[in-house]
């Protein structure tokens, strides 16, 4: 009946077909968090889910022609990812951080891209411009389970603040990777003719003019933002800035992630507001969905099971198995050498990869571009292949990431270890259980907000305010208009 209902809807007006496809994927992305929200994943991963489930191999609700049309999305909302991502890089944050977290970063991103592409192209044999792709995008780390899951047990100490440094750095270096590992194969795909000098090297030039572009835009950014700016005009001016941002990279055919990364670092340095970033964390759910469930509408199930040439003559079902587990080797492998070069404690050193395993936002958005610039099989294959590991590793991530914060003794469920108390009184004499209870009822009552309002949702309910204080001046001005003509 549904399939019915869409595909006349499709023939009749195309204008009504984007618009209730747009509705129907919202809908469903929502309704499908309400489901894997009872088993605590995250939101991500029901974004993905509905997108299969609405997709061409189960009800396929979302016609062809709406999926093609909305290509653009991967863009934007990597566009925002990256802009977001922007903010952790004050100067005052990279002192803070030292050579150690960068060191740590480096190596597990790293290991995990040379481990993938050793089994991939010298032990499975699979095509070069594949594995150079797939290894480059087997860098990048999913944050936000793991912040999900620090949050939820109220974790703290070294270890968290290792992680949370480290999965601030990791995007930046998977950024990185890609953008060399996306020049060097259309490189490959050229042929060795092509593999000069000049073709290895203008690309990662052309990468490094978009860093300085983006930079110029946060500084035009900051321009645009006088002290008397309005919040709902400096969310425009914002989006506005970093639409017309995606579309010059889209122009030069190149991938704007560097660069919104660049505006967003330049900006937080020059101005120190934090409360845009905020704002914008606000405005984009509806972007990032719209783009994780058209990724899971996108998302090819036969594809799975079918030999591709693209990746030689290993199917890629074990292509995508081999892939999940050597990444998670590689991440485990690489923070353990990193922690160990550094110096951490063996709390960190021996867990802090559990931690790294899931990977969505990012590498999906990356698989897209990539699937997009190297087209047919080959891309097929590299987002499939992503998009089905991507699952997976939001299914395991949470539990892995909360494993390790208990491994690491970073949190406890003893309540004399969340709320310690002195044992003995001011005569020295042993407190009685009881007043041990007490004190720590009491303690846990002074630490509870009367109201607790997240900075994002403070920044969208100031320019709420400033929008009816703005209404409500004109709505004055006009009784008093009518009045004077009385």
């Amino acid at each position: 009946m549904l399939n019915y209902l869409s595909q006349e809807i499709a023939e009749t007006n195309s204008a009504a077909t984007t618009i209730i496809s747009i509705a129907v994927m919202l809908f469903l992305g929502f309704a499908t968090t309400r489901l894997t929200g009872l088993l605590r994943l995250p939101n991500v991963t029901a974004y993905i889910l509905a997108g299969i489930l609405i997709g061409p191999y189960c009800l396929n609700l979302i016609p062809t022609s709406v999926i093609a049309g909305t290509d653009f999305l991967s863009d934007i909302a990597l566009a925002f990812i990256a802009f977001s991502t922007g903010e952790f890089f004050t100067i005052s944050a990279l002192k803070k951080n030292g050579l150690k977290v960068v060191l740590i970063t480096i190596m597990e991103a790293c290991l995990a891209t040379v481990f993938v592409f050793i089994v991939t192209y010298c032990i499975l044999g699979i095509d070069l411009v594949f594995s150079i792709v797939l290894s480059a995008l087997a860098s990048a780390t999913a944050p936000a389970s793991t912040v999900m899951t620090i949050r939820q047990t109220g974790a703290h100490g070294d270890f968290v603040d290792t992680l949370l440094q480290v999965v601030a750095l990791d995007d930046v270096v998977g950024l990185i990777e890609y953008s060399v590992a996306i020049s060097l194969a259309l490189a490959v795909t050229m042929g060795s003719s092509h593999l000069g000098v000049i073709n290895i090297v203008k690309p990662i030039v052309i990468n490094i003019a978009v860093l300085l572009l983006g930079g110029l835009f946060g500084v035009f950014l900051k321009l645009l933002m006088p002290q008397k700016r309005s919040k709902d005009n400096r969310l425009i001016i914002s989006v506005s800035l970093l639409f017309a941002f995606c579309g010059i990279c889209a122009i030069l055919d190149v991938s704007p992630l560097l660069g919104c990364m660049s505006m967003g670092t330049v900006y937080i340095n020059i101005t120190g507001d934090g409360k845009l970033f905020k704002q914008l964390n606000y405005f984009t759910p509806p972007i990032l969905l719209l783009f994780f469930v058209r990724s899971g509408v996108s998302f090819q199930l036969d594809a799975l099971v079918n030999t591709s040439v693209a990746v030689g003559n290993t199917p890629l079902l074990v292509v995508g198995i081999v892939y999940f587990l050597t990444r998670i080797v590689g991440k485990y492998a690489g923070a353990f050498g990193g922690c160990w070069l550094s110096g951490k404690r063996k709390e960190v050193r021996n867990y802090l990869g559990l931690a790294l395993i899931p990977q969505a936002g990012v590498a999906i958005g990356l698989a897209a571009l990539g699937a997009r610039t190297l087209g047919g099989e080959t891309g097929v294959a590299l987002e499939t292949v992503i998009l089905a590991s991507s699952i997976l590793y939001e299914l395991i991530g949470p539990a892995c990431a909360k494993l390790s914060l208990y491994l690491s003794k970073s949190y406890s469920t003893k309540l004399e270890d969340l709320v310690p108390t002195e044992e003995v009184d001011d005569n020295g004499e042993q407190k009685s259980a009881v007043e041990l209870l007490i004190e720590r009822i009491q303690a846990i009552q002074t630490e509870i907000p009367h109201m607790t309002v997240s900075d994002e949702e403070q920044a969208f309910l100031e320019a709420a305010e400033e929008q009816i204080a703005a209404l409500s001046t004109i709505h004055t001005g006009a009784v008093r208009n009518r009045r004077s003509m009385l």
